[in-house]
């Protein structure tokens, strides 16, 4: 990056960066300084640990993560964006029991495959991408060329960090970012610049002495507050693991096959939830409580169809037909099914191993029926 001169009123500068924002779909810009060095004895531990599972890229980039300026030189500030996501049909205004009791449900139904919220719609990659590229070009317009680079859970980014220490919100017990008006149903985004916008303040924490994230967890993957385990986390073992899912863990998995919203879905704060403004995230067809049997017979060609231009198609085929067959197995320990076992019969005499692997085990290992989701009691959700 070149250091550019600036001449303008930041403040004003970056009242008006908030209101293309908002323009652009996105729910809340701030602004972080560079400098985070407080964060990074937690992150050497966490790798230290082995907690990131076999994410390599995350200890291979090691603590260039917490360091911007190290990542793109030049760099002074960092625009740290939020984008809602729960599809536009969602209730506004309270909409926490209704959409969460909606999720739930789908949960505790053996049958249907349960894909998280966030990646129903397009692909959030691109969509937070293009706009923050967008948002890139109206800055510059405004005060001529400077150095920028954008990025979406793409780079060795500390988004979470970044985001609370620009007062987004603050870091829930289940690692995300939570938001007094918005819970944690959204996106995150950056923009790198080398302009010297004015920092925005960090908010207080307000988790107090909830446990609720932590208590619903399937898997145990909170191993802590603050602390999660890779390795046994749902989302991680459904889309980042590219090997086999330990067996231990797979009746925990439920119905779930792309991701898990257990965490979130359990958190008081997420009635405050908003609906996305944006057509990109409503759920597409097939996305929301479609028959595991039916996603079964997909061949490959129809999964490339179906999943185009999602965040789902990064996982590619042979897991997305290992997450199915675990999620079919809990199925068939729920309630046996004629067209569900023939249909992982098929899918075991044409996959490769890791699949046919899943699907031997789908058929015939024991487990134990009633390992699907039921919503936490009221007790759990209490907000100090």
């Amino acid at each position: 990056m070149q250091e550019v001169p600036f001449t303008v009123d930041a403040a004003a500068l970056l009242e008006r960066l908030r209101g293309w924002a908002r323009e652009l779909g996105f729910s809340q810009i701030a602004v972080a300084d560079v400098d985070l060095r407080g964060a990074e004895p937690g992150l050497q531990a966490w790798l230290d640990a082995g907690h990131h599972g076999r994410m390599h890229y995350m200890a291979a980039h090691g603590l260039k993560r917490a360091r911007p300026a190290e990542l793109v030189p030049g760099t002074l500030r960092v625009v740290t964006a939020r984008m809602d996501y729960l599809p536009r049909n969602t209730p506004a205004g309270g909409a926490g029991p209704g959409w969460q009791a909606v999720e739930w449900a789908g949960l505790a139904r053996p049958e249907q495959a349960q894909i998280s919220l966030y990646a129903r719609g397009r692909d959030y990659h691109k969509v937070l991408r293009s706009r923050l590229q967008k948002l890139a070009e109206r800055l510059e317009a405004e005060v001529g060329p400077f150095g920028h680079r954008v990025f979406t859970d793409s780079a060795p980014v500390l988004e979470v960090e970044l985001a609370t220490r620009a007062g987004l919100g603050w870091r829930g017990k289940h690692t995300l970012a939570l938001h007094r008006d918005a819970g944690s149903m959204f996106f995150l985004g950056e923009l790198f610049v080398d302009l010297p916008l004015p920092l925005t303040e960090p908010v207080s924490a307000h988790c107090g002495e909830c446990r609720a994230c932590l208590d619903v967890c399937p898997t145990a993957a909170i191993t802590a507050p603050y602390r999660v385990d890779a390795r046994r986390c749902i989302s991680y073992l459904t889309i980042e693991h590219d090997g086999a899912i330990p067996e231990a863990l797979r009746p925990a998995l439920g119905n779930r096959v792309y991701g898990c919203d257990d965490c979130q879905l359990a958190c008081p704060w997420n009635k405050f939830a908003r609906p996305a403004v944006l057509a990109d995230f409503d759920a597409r067809p097939g996305m929301a409580g479609a028959p595991i049997a039916e996603l079964l017979g997909w061949d490959e060609a129809e999964f490339l169809r179906r999943t185009e231009g999602s965040a789902i198609r990064r996982i590619g085929f042979a897991r997305w037909q290992r997450n199915l067959a675990v999620a079919a197995g809990n199925a068939l320990r729920a309630r046996d099914d004629a067209a569900l076992r023939h249909a992982l019969q098929r899918v075991a005499a044409q996959a490769g191993e890791l699949v046919a692997g899943h699907a031997a085990w789908a058929l015939s290992a024991p487990g134990a029926a009633g390992a699907l989701s039921s919503p936490p009691s009221t007790g759990a959700l209490q907000c100090p």
